[in-house]
């Protein structure tokens, strides 16, 4: 008999492990949220507004473990493609075609990720999957990839940013920095 209830107990203990691993995404207000709150980069240029919305994940100690091979990012499912944030999917919106390096982008909503295989030269990915959690990363939707500029920042950097600015006529950049990278792509807005 209590061979048979240390057998079952052991079965419950491996069904809820892997149901555990297999549950959805945490709901919003759960306690995911609170470490990675949600934030939004925006600009207009030339009359249109061109928003990044993001979960925003603090690197609350783990300096110089984020972006190594066996670091915090490597979890990832789809690693070396990043979701560029948290929680949700991070989303570009543009009320009108823009290029963002070499890549046109028609009006629209997209998802972002980031292609960290090269730690000397991350490449910016523009999805055409739009409303899907951050993990869920399919290439075959790719709408295109642009090289982006590396850079160190001044300081290390402890919460996710991602930052539209406008530099000068139709053009901008699109910054993402967290921990010790800072990355860029140029932005033109038609």
């Amino acid at each position: 008999m209590m061979k048979q209830f240390i057998i079952s107990a052991a079965l419950l203990s491996a069904v809820m492990t892997v149901a555990a691993q297999q549950a959805p995404p945490p709901a919003a207000g759960q306690h995911h949220e609170n470490l990675s709150p949600k934030a939004q980069a925006a600009v207009t240029i030339n009359g249109k507004s061109i928003t990044i919305d993001y979960s925003s994940p603090r690197v609350r100690g783990r300096e110089g473990k984020i972006f190594t091979k066996d670091g915090l990012i490597s979890k990832d499912p789809h690693y070396p493609v990043w979701r560029a944030g948290a929680n949700d999917a991070t989303t570009l919106k543009t009320p009108g075609n823009i290029m963002i390096g070499d890549l046109m982008i028609p009006a629209g909503t997209y998802t972002l990720f980031v292609d960290i295989s090269d730690p000397a030269q991350w490449t910016l990915v523009v999805s055409k999957a739009t409303g899907e959690w951050g993990l869920s990363y399919d290439s075959s939707k790719d709408l295109g990839r642009v090289k982006m500029k590396m850079a160190k920042p001044a300081a290390m950097v402890e919460n996710l940013t991602w930052t539209i600015a406008a530099t000068y006529g139709m053009n901008g950049t699109i910054t993402l920095e967290w921990e010790n990278v800072s990355v860029s792509v140029p932005l033109m807005v038609h």
